[in-house]
């Protein structure tokens, strides 16, 4: 005989009584009972992800009680003996019904219906939000925005007092104008005299003065004029209508980098999530994890930064990025993981297309027309190539900005921390790389090679050779590679690393044999000597 359940029993009374006056839903709906599949009604109220039920509203302790994590809602037609009938079978048949899925075997579902359409749709969303881990997920990402903007607001703290230091700059130099204007004047109160005098003077002396003030405005805005000219066919002028040019060019690259990122989460991850957490998934929520990673993230920075690009942009001519990129480097790091993960994601995903209900489901997704007839694994590729476009953009950034610019120390920064970084995950995806290959040759010998086991055993190269018996005197003699006699020619497979030399053999089926004898070749105690004569 097997032991009840035992749990905190004052405390889910406790949470009954916060059901009945804080729930998120409240009401009547008719309950099936297991035994007899009799529909009675029991007032139910839902409360955070457990579903209580009473025997009526004003009842002080509940019938029962179900937990809701991991259950899926969904709305199922009325049963069909509710056909056209009698005329309880009619008020039976507008009911709306709706079924609470656990994800386990061995629990029946729980079956309800209302009489209300919306109360049921609104029942049904309620428990599908019911999910504590979908909360923990929200506020993750809520974290990460939040922190981004603490960063934010710093940096807006430290451009606020740049500002206020220049505004007092400005009183000062205002104050100055000001005791100049009061010096002008003066000295306009005492030319006065004079020039009372003046409108006595002879009518052609005037003509002859307005004439001449005519000729120096000319001759002053023909100056300005040539200046401009000048100015606009410099080498400087080009080089600063090129670099804002590739500023333009890199909104719009960061715009679309951004859909495609949009597309990715919202026509491929978020549905997959939802068909994993199906009843019968064709995919597993491990493999979902595995194939897209953190893009979801990736997305969220990235909308963030494209909003300050355009921000920049409202403020042409006067460009300022150096702050933007100071903000995205230090959480560009979440690449090293998406890029180190990134043969693994599409391993994964060819995988899980041998599985028929999945490849059916993709070619849906990707029917969509937001895709524009691309594939997964294409979006998937899409980060792969963010970290050296933004070093490619800012080399000609650079290449067309003044040593004396403000932003050129910080570009150059900027420069040299995603080179940094790039070089970093370059490394680290060959050294994964490398580790993957060694295990996939390990796998295809069939007495296995512990040597492949050594993370510091780089890959360099396979192929077939051919294994000859070697001619001494006139005779044959036992071969230098190994130490295997042969009488004639035999076709090998050979793996090239850097500290050892693999020789298998392939059998009938196909697969590959160690050489009992000279089949793992240490390179450090052998002599490679090559003969030029063939014959």
């Amino acid at each position: 005989m097997q032991k009840s359940v035992r749990y905190n029993e004052g405390h889910a009374l406790y949470l009954a009584l916060l059901a009945r006056k804080e729930g998120t839903k409240r009401g009547y709906l008719s309950k099936k009972t297991a035994e007899t599949n009799r529909w009675h009604e029991k007032w139910f109220a839902l409360y955070q992800n457990v579903l209580f039920y009473f025997e009526g509203e004003q009842s002080a302790r509940p019938a029962g009680m179900y937990m809701l994590e991991g259950c899926n809602c969904e709305r199922v037609p009325a049963p069909k003996g509710c056909a056209a009938g009698s005329a309880k079978d009619a008020a039976l048949d507008k009911q709306h019904y709706f079924t609470v899925l656990f994800g386990h075997e061995g629990q029946k579902p729980l079956e309800l219906r209302c009489e209300d359409e919306v109360e049921g749709d609104e029942w049904v969303e309620a428990i599908h939000q019911a999910s504590y881990s979908d909360i923990l997920i929200e506020r993750e990402v809520l974290m990460q925005k939040y922190i981004h903007l603490v960063q934010i607001v710093e940096t807006e703290k430290i451009a606020a007092n740049q500002l206020r230091h220049q505004l007092e700059d400005q009183d000062t130099e205002i104050e100055r104008l000001k005791s100049e204007i009061v010096a002008l004047n003066k000295t306009k109160e005492k030319m006065r005299p004079y020039q009372g005098n003046q409108e006595d003077e002879d009518p052609d002396i005037k003509k002859i003065k307005k004439v001449q003030s005519f000729m120096r405005g000319w001759l002053c805005r023909r100056k300005w004029k040539t200046i401009v000219q000048d100015y606009i066919c410099s080498p400087h002028a080009e080089s600063m209508r090129k670099r804002n040019q590739i500023v333009f060019n890199m909104v719009e690259a960061e715009s679309e980098y951004v859909h495609q990122l949009y597309v990715l989460v919202n026509c491929f991850l978020r549905p997959l999530r939802m068909a994993a957490s199906s009843k019968k998934p064709p995919i597993s929520h491990d493999d979902v994890s595995s194939i897209f990673l953190n893009s979801e993230t990736i997305m969220f920075l990235h909308e963030i930064f494209h909003q300050g690009l355009k921000a920049r942009i409202a403020n042409w001519p006067t460009l300022i990025l150096a702050d933007l990129f100071d903000i995205l480097l230090p959480m560009l790091n979440i690449y090293q993981e998406f890029v180190r993960n990134h043969q693994y994601s599409l391993q994964v995903l060819a995988n899980c297309k041998q599985n028929r209900d999945f490849d059916k489901l993709l070619k849906q997704y990707e029917a969509n027309p937001a895709c524009e007839g691309r594939m997964l694994e294409t979006f998937l590729t899409y980060p792969m190539f963010q970290i050296p476009r933004y070093i490619i953009t800012l080399h000609e950034l650079l290449a067309h900005t003044p040593h004396e610019h403000v932003e050129r120390k910080s570009l150059e920064f900027a420069k040299s921390k995603l080179e940094e970084l790039s070089r970093v995950m370059h490394d680290e995806v060959s050294d994964t790389e490398n580790i993957r290959k060694n295990l996939a040759i390990e796998r295809t010998i069939v007495e296995g090679c512990d040597i492949l086991l050594d993370t510091s055993q780089t890959f360099i190269r396979q192929g077939s050779l051919i294994q000859v018996p070697s001619v001494e005197r006139g005779k044959l003699s036992k071969v230098r590679l190994g130490s295997l006699s042969l009488k004639k020619e035999g076709e090998r497979q050979c793996f090239l690393f850097t500290k050892h030399f693999l020789i298998c053999t392939r059998s009938s089926g196909g697969k590959l044999h160690l050489l009992k004898t000279g089949g793992v070749l240490s390179l450090i105690e052998c002599t490679l000597i090559e003969e030029t004569d063939a014959s």
